[in-house]
């Protein structure tokens, strides 16, 4: 390839719209260009960049048993509405209707595609386990769509889905995309994270998330370094503290606490601590059409994933309490309470006593409350709690650390979900119809790109892994005007495109112009080519990661090369 013949250009300066690293760098280096919110065009670079990406992938499911197949990005809106989400997602799934008024739908994931597909085709337990994937366009209308190829609204993804005739056999191969998971991110040269994660939208009865550790991830990931434990912020659990030191005999009493509705407030005026204070926060859940309240200890947060778990249902923060009789910043525990709504205790609460709740009064509270004696109910206590950084780890109780992360990929044990609500059924060898088991397995393409450049870049701009790199060598002239070094530096450009994928920067700039877009094309090897070497039979070569510079003739350049790219 000849630098003077490639499409795009590389940017000086920093694009005014992009914060994150790798969102600068693709942009500057001629990666990608925005077309709309969340919208981007690739260039040759970065198409180079994902095909090599895409070929490892299809290497490591080819090694498990995995088949290629290409599904539609527009189908018919009946078959979201037979798994139930054509209701269920929001808005971030794209409805539209076709010249015939029929509900269409543009796929933001492949469930639905694929038991289609696959109850049309496995028929018989012989058929079975098998799993099918694609590289695929989908598009998610993402309301935040931002950092280049980190959230974006149209992207490329593997998904992979496998259907099975027993938990057992789903279980086995989901270990197996686990370990060519680990292969895939070892070979394009990221280091991940695997933790537990929520099942979200998904749905199912586990799964995993591939997560980058980075300070500009937006997602919070809960780390044991003693034992190993990793999870996801919506799903960590903590060994909590909080045993009780209180003998509990003292009775309850109404206190006036004037305007005071924050626990900040309400800590400080009773000079007391806010693990003291029991916190009441109300939701609305969608699906049971009534508000839900939830009493946790003052000093947490609830964590709405987990009470979407529990509540099998979207959630919103309800503001206008009055209609329903609640006054905010005063509701407490009370049996008309629990009578009347919905209510959800976090185990933060469990074995508490002389408590300050709220007395559902204005301008009160009530201190020294304890749920055994003081509510005729029996309490059911729910993990609704998100885990803060220094709690107990739930497996060896250690200290707990919050770290940053950018999900790369995750991986699903959907069960049932999709094929029962789709009617997929097989006919076992006894003669019964069962319901296939299934399981889904996805990596984001363009996060990857993405990903890489976030931990792999200087301040020039991105490196490379070599498996990955848009090119593997990159040939500078200087002195380009000398007919000697065109000469010789065209002859070796010549020689080693028979081996290796090289371009050539054939422009005739500055050196300074030809090193800052080597850099922010980040290959791995730069030969450079000048009068002063080529007098003695040299070349300097120049490694982009380490920035190592030598100066050898062509044989032993021919070496490093060859030594290089066999490691």
């Amino acid at each position: 390839m000849l630098m003077s013949k490639l499409f795009g250009e590389r940017l000086k300066a920093k694009p005014a719209d992009a914060t994150l690293i790798s969102h600068v760098y693709l942009l500057r280096g001629g990666y990608i260009r925005p077309v709309g919110s969340g919208i981007h065009s690739m260039l040759t670079p970065c198409v180079r960049i994902q095909r090599k990406i895409e070929k490892i992938i299809r290497e490591e499911m080819e090694k498990i048993g995995g088949q290629e197949v290409i599904l539609p990005v527009v189908v018919p809106a009946e078959l979201w509405k037979e798994s139930g989400r054509f209701e269920s997602v929001g808005s971030e799934l794209l409805r539209m209707k076709d010249r015939s008024n029929r509900d269409m739908v543009l796929s933001m994931t492949h469930e639905e595609v694929a038991v289609n597909l696959a109850k049309s085709e496995a028929k018989s337990y012989i058929n079975y386990p098998f799993m099918i994937y694609q590289i695929q366009t989908k598009f998610r209308d993402e309301p935040r769509a931002r950092g280049g190829l980190i959230r974006v609204r149209e992207f490329t993804m593997k998904d992979g889905y496998s259907f099975h005739t027993s938990f057992e056999d789903l279980d086995e191969y989901y270990n197996k995309v686990y370990k060519a998971y680990e292969r895939i991110f070892a070979r394009v040269g990221l280091s991940v994270v695997p933790i537990y994660s929520d099942t979200g939208m998904m749905g199912g009865t586990g799964a995993h998330e591939f997560m980058l550790l980075s300070d500009s991830g937006e997602d919070s990931i809960v780390i044991c370094d003693e034992c190993g434990y990793r999870a996801n912020m919506e799903v960590a659990k903590s060994k909590l503290e909080n045993e009780c030191e209180e003998d509990g005999k003292k009775e309850k009493k109404l206190l006036h606490t004037p305007g005071i509705k924050t626990i900040d407030a309400l800590a400080e005026f009773l000079e007391t601590n806010k693990n003291k204070i029991v916190k009441t926060v109300v939701y609305y859940a969608s699906s049971l059409k009534e508000p839900v309240i939830i009493f946790i200890r003052g000093d947490l947060e609830v964590n709405e994933a987990k009470l979407r778990s529990i509540l099998q249902s979207d959630i919103k923060n309800l503001d206008e309490l009055e209609p329903y009789g609640l006054m905010a910043g005063f509701i407490g525990p009370s049996d008309e309470i629990l009578k009347k709504f919905k209510v959800l205790f976090d185990e933060s609460l469990n074995n508490q006593k002389d408590l300050v709740v709220g007395a559902n009064k204005v301008d009160y509270h009530i201190i020294c409350f304890d749920f055994n004696r003081d509510l005729k109910f029996k309490i059911k206590f729910d993990d609704l709690s998100k885990v803060k950084e220094g709690q107990k780890c739930p497996i060896c109780g250690s200290r707990l650390k919050i770290k940053r992360g950018i999900e790369m990929a995750n991986i699903f044990k959907l069960g049932t979900k999709y094929t029962e609500s789709m009617n997929m059924k097989y006919v076992d060898k006894d003669g019964t119809l069962k319901i296939p088991i299934m399981g889904c397995y996805g990596i984001g393409i363009g996060r990857l790109i993405a990903g890489i450049v976030e931990v792999s870049h200087d301040e020039f701009g991105p490196i490379w892994p070599k498996n990955v790199a848009p090119w593997q060598i990159q040939i500078c002239v200087l002195n380009f005007n000398n007919d000697n070094v065109r000469e010789k530096a065209f002859d070796i450009y010549n020689e080693l495109n028979k081996k290796y994928e090289v371009i050539f920067d054939d422009r005739n700039l500055s050196a300074g112009a030809q090193f800052a877009d080597a850099d922010l094309l980040g290959i791995p090897i730069r030969i450079i080519v000048s009068k002063r070497n080529i007098e003695e039979n040299k070349f300097e070569v120049v490694f982009r990661k380490s920035r190592e510079s030598k100066v050898v003739d062509y044989y032993e350049l021919c070496n490093l090369i060859d030594n290089f790219y066999k490691n």
